[in-house]
């Protein structure tokens, strides 16, 4: 299937505004970012992330720029169980009621390798984070997201996982199944117009996964996650209302 390019938006203010929309991956890179833009632009963010120290650090830039205070949610998607994804649903329920947006961002590689010299449990924890994790968390938080009057399914995708490439082997094999989980999620919630699901390749962007991928070329030849986060927000915000099961794509030079 061939990708939709999405062109830079210029979101109105507090575009936003009362949303309630959960990020993971929220403590670096992409899901940094977007988490920020997104607080700027009147969400209330729920943080989820591995590492308190980094979220707290993202907590304090949404807090600085105005943004409604966000939430703090530690999880170790490597170790996650469907039971901590019913607490985690349960606790936003709790809190908020609803769930308007969500953002599956956080992504495992280690290293780039072969398949005949791949390790097995590097093959697991990828399936785990990149495949697994989204499909319990998505499957937790189903109910709050139709409680919602207009709510956005975001899956992060990369290119590898639309066209296999030597040595991605685990990370694009997932990215492949993730891929498959928004298109069947979105064909499942075709009739639940207030319920939306697409995925965004960003392309090449100056993270940390991307470091570990390509370690001697110098980063700053990557786009900044900043510089994608708009489209994070179109697809999370009421203007893009009326796509489902849509592959996005960044390719920004």
């Amino acid at each position: 299937m061939s990708a939709t390019k999405l062109l830079p938006y210029n979101p109105p203010a507090n575009v936003l505004a009362d949303r309630i929309i959960l990020i993971t991956g929220a403590g670096d890179g992409i899901g940094r970012a977007v988490s920020i833009a997104c607080g700027k632009l009147g969400a209330t963010v729920i943080l989820l992330g591995r590492t308190v120290k980094k979220l707290e650090r993202v907590y304090d830039a949404i807090v600085e720029a105005k943004g409604p205070k966000p939430a703090i949610y530690p999880m170790d998607l490597a170790g996650a169980t469907a039971q901590h994804y019913a607490e985690l649903a349960e606790n936003v329920d709790r809190e908020f009621g609803r769930l308007d947006g969500l953002l599956h961002n956080a992504a495992h590689l280690k290293t780039l390798s072969s398949i005949e010299n791949s390790e097995p449990e590097d093959w697991a924890r990828s399936f785990q984070v990149n495949v697994h994790a989204p499909y319990m968390l998505t499957r937790a938080c189903l109910p709050l997201l139709r409680k919602s009057a207009d709510a956005s399914i975001v899956f992060t995708a990369a290119e590898e996982g639309r066209q296999g490439r030597a040595y991605w082997g685990a990370y694009a094999a997932s990215k492949a199944a993730a891929e498959s989980v928004m298109e069947v999620l979105a064909d499942e919630l075709e009739a639940t117009p207030n319920v939306r699901v697409n995925s965004i390749d960003p392309g090449p962007t100056r993270t940390r996964l991307r470091q570990a991928a390509y370690p001697g070329k110098n980063p700053n030849s990557y786009k900044t996650p900043e510089a994608v986060a708009d489209r994070y927000v179109y697809l999370l915000g009421p203007d893009n209302r009326g796509h489902n099961g849509v592959r996005f794509t960044i390719d920004d030079a």
